[in-house]
């Protein structure tokens, strides 16, 4: 599966990105939710992502990237997103904030950055829909890929099947076509990808040779 960053897409014209990307191999629009603290970098509020929801017709995949995600619960569910992302590192009470986005009818699922090991997720792991790997450190768009990660991938994968999860492996942060590759290889169900789509001379074509990895 491929879900495309909002991120890397021309703020300028959102609605053009939007025409070419409902016609697209996507499955997803992935949305980072940056506040400066969490992360260093302060991306969109809520205010622009109704927008982006009205006209996107594909699912929203929406990572919060934020102090305190548990408050945003509605905010996100009025979007109409499909899954709600919570770092792991954010939030000191991981299982009720999984809780609260279940009960609104949301997918749940929580990321991990480059330092956090796999083996944090052992008590959490059979109550997520969904776990995204950070392959760079997260706030910026643009950053190379951190190798290491297509092995905590693979630990991943054995993490799942030994505790029975339906947990989705998605991994962001330098995905294109080399990598994505390999990731698919080592056990990623879903690429998260912005400057590999959105500034390629053929955003359309780029994201179909990525969804068929």
């Amino acid at each position: 599966m491929l879900s495309p960053s909002l991120l890397a897409a021309n703020f300028a014209n959102l609605e053009a990105e939007m025409e070419w990307f409902n016609k697209s191999s996507a499955d997803w629009l992935h949305i980072d939710v940056m506040d400066g603290v969490f992360v260093p970098n302060i991306s969109f509020g809520f205010p622009v992502l109704k927008h982006v929801a009205r006209i996107c017709r594909k699912p929203l995949d929406v990572h919060l990237m934020i102090v305190q995600p548990e408050k945003f619960v509605d905010e996100v569910k009025a979007l109409g997103a499909y899954l709600m992302n919570v770092h792991y590192e954010a939030c000191t009470h991981l299982h009720r904030v999984i809780g609260q986005i279940h009960e609104a009818g949301m997918k749940a699922g929580v990321t991990l950055n480059p330092a956090t090991p796999v083996s944090v997720l052992e008590d959490i792991i059979c109550d997520v829909d969904l776990v995204l790997l950070m392959s760079v450190n997260p706030g910026f768009g643009g950053q190379k890929f951190i190798p290491h990660t297509l092995e905590k991938v693979k630990e991943l994968r054995q993490l799942i099947s030994r505790t029975s999860s339906k947990a989705l492996i998605e991994v962001d942060g330098g995905v294109n076509m080399e990598t994505g590759k390999q990731l698919k290889e080592a056990g990623a169900d879903v690429l998260v990808a912005g400057n590999a789509i959105f500034r390629a001379p053929d955003p359309a074509k780029a994201c179909e040779e990525l969804a068929k990895l």
